[in-house]
């Protein structure tokens, strides 16, 4: 990361760009698409995200960046650990999918219990420019489809099948905390 990257501020449900679909990248090495990137991985550590697509600060490009490793282990973070995608597609690889609880910065304080699919293909651009189709499973496949829909004007409520998925971080908090007592 470097130094002179900001920290954006992040849009929030409401906004309608991200209800938009985006635009695909023409030249991933513009200077702007290169310092976009390296803001948007400096804001989403600073968030202690997981992920973060243009729309959600505001930029309406076919771009997302997924990190991983900030929610368990921040200061280890580094540019190296964190992907840039840049005009991605996917298709899923089986049928099988699992619901569990997703959260968004884009829509502080709540939670939702979303169904993805466990592994899937994806094939993008990484920020060097190369074409890359690459498998991910579990959590990182729900990260990469989290941040697609972002792309296509989708949130994570959209996923939801019953609103009574839906619950806040606090309770979310308080589930969490309970199920790992039970593994004790």
């Amino acid at each position: 990361m470097t130094a002179e990257a900001p920290i954006l501020e992040i849009t929030e449900l409401g906004n309608p760009i991200l209800r938009e679909q985006t635009k695909r990248i023409k030249d991933p090495f513009a200077p702007e698409i290169q310092h976009l990137i390296d803001a948007m991985f400096e804001t989403v550590i600073a968030a202690r995200g997981v992920g973060l697509a243009a729309p959600q600060i505001g930029v309406n490009l076919n771009l997302f960046v997924m990190t991983p490793e900030v929610q368990h282990s921040p200061p280890h973070m580094t540019l190296e650990n964190g992907i840039a995608i840049i005009n991605p597609e996917f298709k899923a690889i089986g049928t099988e999918s699992e619901s569990d609880w997703e959260g968004c910065l884009s829509i502080p304080g709540i939670r939702g219990y979303v169904p993805r699919f466990c592994h899937i293909q994806a094939t993008y651009t990484n920020r060097h420019g190369e074409t890359v189709t690459q498998e991910f499973e579990d959590f990182m496949a729900r990260i990469f489809q989290h941040e697609y829909d972002h792309l296509q004007g989708k949130v994570f409520l959209d996923r939801i099948k019953l609103s009574k998925d839906i619950i806040t971080d606090k309770e979310y908090m308080r589930i969490v905390g309970a199920l790992e007592e039970d593994e004790e």
